[in-house]
């Protein structure tokens, strides 16, 4: 298998939407700049003038208002996606599962500026002529985060093994509340996810082996690349969330310590975007090389949660199978603090 897949133009993309009673009214080019805020109205005339847009099945070409119910569709012409590792090690391969080992910097499911160069793409390029089917992914992994990766060629087994993750990042998990904690948070349930990251050093007053478990809620706020990001939630009403703020509970252990990284286990009772990187960032320890979340949990003005530099890593999964057989596995090389 290639180490890397390069630099390529794609086929495009189209993308659909539906206008809703509440942009009813709006222009074209300003339901577009209000819907998908990474362009102005002034690139959606372009996109328009260039014959990209269509409405109920027609090309528009001149701005004008929508009504409510309308239909578009954007016709992204194609564009250049860039090089990303293609090659991953595969931790359990027993017919209907399939565990991966993914490696940082390779998306899982197409989004954004990613469409072929992603996990997704390259499962059904690799697997189109297996017999037992393609594996495709279970559950998301940031596009920077390594580790293990559950995919599965069944539909009822990916439906099966999603709903023990979800389970399993229920808010306010057991092992989560001030009482009597056991000693193996989580296992008790269906499903059991820890991670280790790479934190900056010397913020966190514990020593190794001890834990910190982190509350802060996570919500949307303004940002002037993307219009809205997650990030932590910044106390704005009186009981310190806004409305659209989630709750969010992690449990962070020290593993090791030393003066150019500390290395945490992190085991997440709510699934929230990028919460981890949000959670240790909230507690004054960002991860280490993070360019969006500093001290604190916001996020930088000049940066995209997709932006790389931190080491974060999906190390080890205890699940329950469909059969009601236990799995446990863990990534082949576990981060630590050389390497």
């Amino acid at each position: 298998m290639n180490g890397w897949l390069p630099e390529a133009i794609n086929q495009g993309w189209t993308y659909h939407d539906r206008v809703a009673p509440a942009l009813a009214g709006l222009e074209v080019s300003g339901f577009y700049a209000a819907r998908h805020r990474h362009s102005d109205r002034a690139t959606w005339r372009r996109r328009l003038a260039a014959g990209e847009i269509q409405c109920n099945g027609q090309r528009l070409q001149v701005d004008g208002p929508l009504a409510a119910g309308d239909r578009l569709a954007w016709n992204r012409p194609p564009w250049l996606e860039g090089a990303v590792p293609a090659a991953w090690g595969v931790v359990v391969e027993d017919g209907d599962l399939h565990v991966i080992d993914k490696p940082a910097g390779l998306p899982v499911l197409p989004a954004g500026g990613w469409l072929e160069h992603t996990v997704l793409r390259l499962l059904e390029q690799r697997h189109r002529a297996d017999p037992a089917g393609i594996p495709r992914p279970v559950h998301r992994l940031g596009r920077f985060t390594s580790g293990l990766l559950v995919c599965a060629r069944r539909p009822e087994t990916r439906a099966w093994l999603s709903a023990r993750l979800r389970e399993s990042t229920a808010a306010g998990g057991a092992w989560a509340k001030p009482q009597p904690e056991p000693a193996e948070p989580g296992l008790e349930e269906g499903c059991r996810k820890l991670y280790r990251a790479l934190l900056v050093p010397g913020v966190l007053a514990l020593a190794p082996g001890e834990s910190l478990v982190i509350h802060t809620a996570i919500g949307r706020r303004a940002h002037p690349q993307l219009g809205q990001i997650w990030c932590a939630a910044d106390g704005r009403s009186t009981d310190g969330t806004t409305a659209g703020d989630l709750a969010a509970c992690s449990r962070l252990t020290l593993l090791e310590r030393s003066a150019t990284a500390d290395l945490v286990q992190v085991a997440i009772a709510s699934g929230r975007p990028h919460q981890i990187r949000i959670h240790c960032a909230a507690v004054g320890a960002p991860l280490l090389g993070d360019p969006l979340y500093g001290p604190g949990g916001l996020a930088a003005a000049s940066a995209r949660p997709g932006d790389g530099g931190y080491r974060l890593q999906a190390w080890r999964l205890e699940l329950e199978r469909p059969g009601g057989e236990r799995l446990m596995v863990e990534a082949p090389q576990p981060l630590g603090i050389s390497g």
